[in-house]
């Protein structure tokens, strides 16, 4: 990753950040599904986050990096509690309720969210035509995958609808964080920046899992390997790695752009739940794929690639 004060991110610095947010967090759903198997989703969520959060916060202050201002901590604090607390949060519990692959469908609507949202919030030019023909591009695609019969049971029967709501507004409130965050930096480097907000978001969904009683009668014991190694892969990867990539792709992109990880998470999913959770793949999901791809190249060659200073 380039420096943070870097005026101008090189092709290679943007291409390395997209694929680390497309690959990475496209693997996370099933991921996610791993840990929540036998730990309680908000506490393994906020913990996750939490001790992501302190790391790369104390290695960055380590490095040098200014003190925060209590400004920037009120900065932080809202948009950890927009993107992780009720983002990622509310897409843990969705994992609860539904297929990994489904799960990350529903969060395609992000880049649709942030397109509208961003426009007309004035953060945002208006989406182009060719903006607009990726969204829709992204939405059949989004749509094709969805429709395919082959689902890994949900854990909780009964509970889609629920699971559905969940997300969706988990997308939603995700958006409103982003593009917040576009204008509200915590701190000049944007790994200060995330590690600040992993850690106010995590402190959030921590005490949300405490009220929901989701302690009550865990144990660590019960905690399967096959867990915590997903919980490692999560802190590491999923949290200091992509989460850092994306704050700074927020800077220096436009926001819909930088949602575009959206909508490639579901191919991911969908081929990893193919290849390690039993999933069917045909070619009505291999057609969605596809238009989800052409989405993607829409959405970055029809929109500016770098955000107006």
């Amino acid at each position: 990753m380039p420096d943070s004060h870097s005026a101008a991110p090189s092709r290679g610095a943007l291409l390395t950040a997209f694929l680390l947010v497309y690959l990475i967090w496209g693997s996370t759903y099933l991921v996610m599904k791993f840990a929540v198997a036998s730990m309680p989703p908000l506490l393994m969520a906020g913990t996750r986050y939490g001790l992501a959060g302190g790391l790369l916060y104390g290695f960055m202050r380590w490095r040098g990096e200014p003190a925060p201002t209590l400004r920037g901590w009120g900065y932080g604090a809202f948009i950890g509690v927009c993107l992780l607390g009720f983002g990622n949060g509310g897409t843990t519990l969705g994992v609860m309720y539904l297929p990994s692959s489904i799960t990350a469908l529903l969060v395609a609507t992000v880049p649709m969210f942030l397109a509208v949202l961003g426009w007309l919030s004035g953060i945002s030019a208006r989406p182009t035509k060719w903006v607009a023909l990726g969204l829709t591009a992204g939405m059949v695609g989004m749509y094709l995958l969805a429709a395919h019969p082959a689902a890994t049971p949900v854990k909780v029967p009964g509970h889609q609808n629920l699971g559905i709501f969940v997300v969706l507004l988990a997308s939603l409130v995700w958006s409103i964080g982003s593009l917040y965050a576009k204008n509200h930096q915590p701190a000049v480097s944007p790994f200060t920046s995330g590690g600040m907000q992993m850690l106010c978001g995590g402190a959030a969904m921590l005490v949300v899992g405490l009220v929901r009683g989701e302690a009550d009668g865990f144990t660590l014991a019960q905690v399967t390997t096959k867990s915590w190694l997903a919980y490692a892969y999560l802190v590491t990867f999923g949290s200091i790695v992509a989460f850092s990539a994306y704050i700074w792709l927020l800077r220096v992109v436009q926001p819909a752009l930088a949602g575009t990880y959206a909508f490639v998470n579901p191919v991911v999913a969908v081929l990893l739940g193919w290849g390690f959770a039993g999933e069917v793949l045909n070619p009505q999901m291999l057609g969605g794929a596809a238009l989800i791809v052409l989405a993607v190249g829409l959405v970055v060659l029809g929109g500016k690639k770098i955000a107006p200073k």
